[in-house]
Parts: structure tokens; C-alpha cells; sequence
């Protein structure tokens, strides 16, 4: 059987740990010639009442346009600096649990491999949530990065 990765998604969550899963992805695409797909995750509106304090439908709108803003910003910065040497890369941006978007995009997007720290910023692509859902439930191979 002759492996072939065409599409490649690496899901990040701009964190140093899933900055360790860059080579490996760079790598994958040359040795292929593959596209990388490069999916952030936002926070859910819920989650920011907390960090913000009381604030309407108009602000909190407001504040995930700046996030996504800054994500797109982010996601073009790290594809211009650590992927070009890949033939094409794309940038999603998607709101919500991490591991149900990262999993609804591969059903969307079909990529052949899904190169994924197994511990984000803060504990949060820690392997027994969001990488272990994604291993389990994921139709396609999932190569996790240790964060050491």
C-alpha cells in the first residue's frame, strides 16, 4: 500500500506546545506536496462574561469580530513565516468545542492526515480531551506531538 497525503489540517490553538507540531507538518507537505489546512478555534460568547463583565448581543459581536480578526492575522503570520515552503495553505477559522470543529472540518475538508499537539495553551488540546476525542473519532489518521 502506497501512503499519499495530499491535504493536511493542523488544527493550533497559537500556543508554544502546538507550535511543536510545525516541522512535522512543513515536513509532510514537502515530502507530498500536500496542502495544509490550518484550522484556530474561538471561545464560545458564554465564556467570555467572566473576562468581560455584563455586556449586550452588539459588544460581545463585537468582540469575537476583533478575535477572529486577530486569529485570521495570527493564522496568516505563522502560514507566511513557518509554511511557505508548503504549495498551498488555507486558514479556518471556527467558533466553538475545539475537538467538534476540528472533527466537523474533516468531514468538510477530507484531509488525507491531521498532525495534532497533544496539549495546547492552558491544558486545552491536553491529551484525554481535546486530542483523545479527536483520535477516537476522527476517519482519517491523527498524528499527535508530544509536548515535550
Amino acid at each position: 500500500m502506497i501512503i499519499q497525503a495530499r491535504k493536511i489540517l493542523w488544527p493550533t490553538d497559537f500556543s508554544e506546545n502546538a507550535a511543536k507540531a510545525l516541522p512535522y507538518v512543513r515536513s509532510l507537505s514537502e515530502l507530498y506536496g500536500a496542502e495544509v489546512h490550518v484550522l484556530y478555534v474561538l471561545e464560545e460568547p458564554g465564556s467570555f462574561g467572566a473576562w468581560y463583565g455584563d455586556f449586550d448581543r452588539a459588544q460581545a459581536d463585537a468582540i469575537l469580530k476583533m478575535q477572529k480578526e486577530k486569529a485570521e492575522r495570527h493564522l496568516q503570520e505563522i502560514c507566511e513565516s513557518h509554511l511557505e515552503g508548503c504549495p498551498l495553505y488555507v486558514r479556518h477559522t471556527a467558533m466553538g468545542d475545539p475537538a467538534s470543529e476540528i472533527l466537523k472540518l474533516i468531514e468538510k475538508e477530507r484531509p488525507d492526515i491531521v498532525v495534532l499537539s497533544m496539549r495546547g495553551k492552558e491544558g486545552r488540546f491536553a491529551f484525554g480531551s481535546v486530542a483523545e476525542k479527536v483520535v477516537r473519532h476522527s476517519p482519517v489518521p491523527v498524528l499527535t506531538i508530544p509536548d515535550r
